[in-house]
């Protein structure tokens, strides 16, 4: 899913109050920890993942890997928190034309 600037900014916007709904432990990334991503996508659409205690190449693959594995589309990354958004069957967020 490609996502445009103006999409972004309008995500960005929305995920600002969040606060993280899963958080990788030191695990890493599981089935468990991705199922529970999906099952909060499925839900909200737009959510917040906090991937701590890892180093930055390490964070990038498990970011890439999270985005690969979920079909979501990332929307940006702040430190170790990662916004997500994947539009639902029935979409909540309605996003500003392209």
């Amino acid at each position: 899913m490609i996502l445009t600037t103006k999409q972004k900014q309008y995500l960005k916007g929305l995920a600002h109050h969040l606060n993280p709904v899963v958080m990788l432990g030191g695990n890493g990334l599981t089935e468990g920890v991705l199922a529970e991503i999906d099952n909060a996508l499925n839900h909200h659409e737009l959510i917040k993942v906090k991937v701590a205690g890892a180093d930055r190449d390490t964070k990038q693959l498990i970011i890439n890997a999270i985005v690969r594995e979920t079909h979501a589309a990332e929307v940006q990354t702040i430190g170790h928190v990662l916004v997500l958004y994947r539009p639902s069957d029935e979409p909540k967020i309605l996003l500003p034309r392209k």
